[in-house]
């Protein structure tokens, strides 16, 4: 996988800093069993760092993607992110660890959405049929621009919404609703 000139790093202590301001400091990390390095053929997944409390619960963010040549984005190059307010809520630590190679195949942008009907991850019982990327926040190292891109799950009623109004106006009713950042797949249609 080619990796960006200045090998900038999600380790990269600058970058850190930056997330300790945003979400605080993260004590766990799940590693992956088989390296992101290692391709996703040979079952490689990314790092999922766990950030606790940072918005009254349990942020995810994969720790694998910053440095690699992801296909362009309206946020630069970026980590996968997803809030969950129950620890015990494990399948988004999955969702983005296994994503992160699409991002290097794909161009994902905030704003745009991706189905989770059909998928692994589709119980046939949840409320949220649809994920929506948001960017969550930026990062700039070196005049590199770098983010946070949130994934939120969105109900079929909230999506079609979308389609006739914007995603925006969706994430500022999500705030008011105290719903933003945070993805329940069974939570209720605020629109």
């Amino acid at each position: 996988m080619a990796r960006l000139k200045e090998q900038i790093r999600f380790d990269d202590p600058r970058i850190q800093a930056q997330l300790k301001n945003i979400l605080g400091t993260s004590e766990t990390v799940y590693h992956a069993l088989v390296p992101f390095q290692m391709g996703y053929e040979a079952s490689g997944r990314a790092d999922v760092y766990v950030f606790e409390n940072s918005t009254r619960g349990y942020t995810y963010v994969t720790g694998d993607l910053i440095g690699e040549e992801q296909k362009e984005s309206n946020i630069g190059n970026y980590e996968l992110m997803i809030c969950h307010k129950d620890k015990k809520t494990d399948w988004g630590i999955h969702l983005i660890s296994e994503l992160a190679y699409y991002t290097l195949q794909a161009s994902i942008n905030s704003g745009e959405t991706m189905a989770l009907e059909g998928g692994p991850y589709d119980s046939g019982k949840q409320s949220i049929k649809h994920l929506l990327f948001y960017k969550y926040s930026d990062i700039t190292i070196e005049e590199k621009k770098l983010g946070l891109m949130l994934l939120l799950g969105i109900t079929q009623k909230e999506y079609e919404w979308i389609q006739e109004n914007s995603y925006e106006l969706l994430v500022e009713k999500l705030k008011e609703k105290n719903v933003y950042p945070f993805t329940d797949l069974f939570r209720k249609s605020i629109v």
